[in-house]
C-alpha cells in the first residue's frame, strides 16, 4: 500500500474545515489592511535561499530540499516565504514604484526536519511583506495586523515577544559582546552552539536544546547594545504599539531563525496554556539589508509568516468545530427516474445561484434520503413526486420546524432564495 510521505498529512474532515476558516479569515483581513495577493514558485534556485536565509542557518545546512533539474542547474523547494517575494520585487524592478509594495501570500513551503506536533516537512504559511518603507508605522502595522488575524481567529490571551537587533553598527557591537562572553562557557553548551559561535554566534540565543540554559539567560542583552539611533527608533515602535493597544513584551532573547533579521524582531504567542504559551504562532521582523545583498538596490523591508498547521492544531484545543461546521442549505429528494431529471435540474439552477445544494447519488430510498439530509444538516428539503410534477409542483419543507408547502416547479429558486 502507498502511503503519504513522513512530515506530510492529508488535510481533510473537520481540520479542512477549519483550514477553509483560516483562510477565509486571513484573506478578509489583509484586504481590510489592502495587501496585494502575491505567488512565487514552489521552486527556485538553490542560491536565493543560501544568499537570503544564510549559509550557517539550519534552514541551508540541515532542512532544504535540494536538487538538480534536467538541466543541471542547482533547485530547492521554497522553505520560507520572504527570499521569493523579494526576488519578485527586484527582478520587477518595483522599487522604482513612488509606493511601498504589500504583499500577502499563503503557500506551501518544505524543511527536512524531524516531524512533530506542528511542525512538519510540507507545511502551509501565511505571511506579509512590506518593501520600500522604513517606516516605525509600518512595523506597528504590521505586528498589529498578525496580531489582529489571530485574534480574529478567536485565539485568547495574545502576546506580542519584541525585540530590537539593531543596525549593523549595534548588531556588531552586540555580536562582539556575545562571543566575548560565550567563548570560555560554549563547552557546555550543545554541539550546534559550538559550531554556531563561529559562524553566526545570534543563533546560539535561538537554539532549541540550550534555550533554557541558565548561560543563555544570563548572555548580554542586545537591546544594551543599541546605539542612539537604533534605541530611539526601537521606542519609537513600542509607541505606535501602545497606541494600537497591542499587548507585548520585550524579550532580548528574541533574534529569529533566518540570517537576514535586523532592527524589529518578534513572535506571538498565546499565553492560555502551557502547551500555547511555548508555542510561537508567527513571527517575523526587518530585513533591510536583504533587498541589496539580493542584488537589488539600498531598500527597506518587513514581514511576517505564520504557521496554517500549527494556527489549526490551537484551534482544536478551543472547540471551534461546532461553529463552523457546514450546513447544506437544500436536499432535493427524489426516487424515480423523472423525478430524477427534474431533480437534476432544480439542483443545478440553485448551486448556479449560489446556493449549497446536495442531492441523492447514491440510489437511496426516501428514507435514506432523509437520514443524509439530517446528517448533512439541510435547512430546507426539496421533495419530488411524479403526481405533482404532473401538476407542476414540488414541495417544500423546512427541516428545523417540519413544515411544508407546494410551490410552483418553475418558481423554485425564487422560493428557495427567499426562505433561505
Amino acid at each position: 500500500m502507498i502511503t503519504k510521505p513522513k512530515g506530510t498529512n492529508d488535510i481533510k474532515g473537520n481540520d479542512a474545515l477549519l483550514w477553509e476558516y483560516v483562510n477565509n479569515v486571513v484573506n478578509s483581513m489583509m484586504s481590510a489592511y489592502n495587501y496585494e495577493f502575491i505567488r512565487t514558485p514552489i521552486f527556485e534556485a538553490s542560491e536565493l535561499f543560501h544568499r537570503s536565509v544564510g549559509e550557517s542557518s539550519d534552514i541551508v545546512k540541515k532542512e532544504t530540499y535540494d536538487f538538480k533539474d534536467k538541466g543541471d542547474r542547482n533547485i530547492t523547494l521554497r522553505p520560507e516565504g520572504t527570499a521569493g517575494v523579494v526576488r519578485s520585487y527586484i527582478e520587477n524592478k518595483e522599487y522604482a514604484l513612488p509606493d511601498a509594495k504589500k504583499y500577502y501570500y499563503n503557500e506551501t513551503m518544505y524543511r527536512y526536519e524531524r516531524p512533530q506536533k506542528g511542525r512538519l516537512r510540507e507545511f502551509t504559511q501565511f505571511g506579509v511583506e512590506v518593501l520600500g518603507s522604513g517606516d516605525e508605522l509600518v512595523d506597528a502595522e504590521v505586528i498589529s495586523l498578525q496580531y489582529n488575524i489571530l485574534n480574529a481567529l478567536h485565539i485568547s490571551n495574545l502576546q506580542v515577544n519584541i525585540n530590537s537587533l539593531g543596525d549593523n553598527e549595534s548588531r556588531n557591537n552586540y555580536k562582539e559582546a556575545l562571543v566575548k562572553y560565550l567563548t570560555p562557557k560554549i563547552g557546555e553548551l550543545c554541539e550546534d552552539c559550538q559550531e554556531r559561535l563561529k559562524t553566526n554566534p545570534l543563533r546560539i540565543l535561538d537554539c532549541k536544546v540550550d534555550k533554557d540554559s541558565e548561560i543563555l539567560k544570563n548572555a548580554p542583552k542586545t537591546i544594551d547594545y543599541l546605539n542612539k539611533e537604533s534605541k530611539e527608533r526601537f521606542e519609537k515602535v513600542l509607541q505606535y504599539l501602545d497606541y494600537l493597544d497591542i499587548d507585548y513584551q520585550v524579550d532580548s532573547n528574541i533574534v529569529r531563525g533566518l540570517d537576514y533579521y535586523d532592527h524589529t524582531v518578534f513572535e506571538i504567542v498565546s499565553l492560555d496554556n502551557e502547551e500555547t504559551k511555548s508555542n510561537v504562532l508567527g513571527g517575523g521582523g526587518r530585513y533591510n539589508k536583504l533587498i541589496k545583498e539580493l542584488d537589488g538596490p539600498e531598500s527597506y523591508g518587513i514581514g511576517f509568516a505564520c504557521g496554517i498547521d500549527r494556527i489549526v492544531e490551537v484551534l482544536k484545543t478551543i472547540d471551534l468545530y461546532k461553529n463552523i461546521q457546514k450546513e447544506i442549505e437544500v436536499y432535493v429528494m427524489f426516487v424515480s427516474e423523472e423525478e430524477k431529471l427534474h431533480a437534476l435540474d432544480i439542483v443545478q439552477n440553485l448551486r448556479l445561484n449560489g446556493v449549497m445544494t446536495e442531492t441523492n447519488n447514491m440510489n437511496k430510498g426516501l428514507k435514506g434520503e432523509f437520514k443524509e439530509a439530517d446528517r448533512l444538516n439541510a435547512k430546507l428539503l426539496v421533495i419530488l413526486n411524479n403526481e405533482d410534477l404532473k401538476k407542476g409542483l414540488v414541495t417544500i419543507k423546512d427541516n428545523a420546524t417540519k413544515e411544508e408547502e407546494k410551490v410552483d416547479l418553475d418558481e423554485i429558486v425564487e422560493e428557495v432564495i427567499g426562505r433561505l
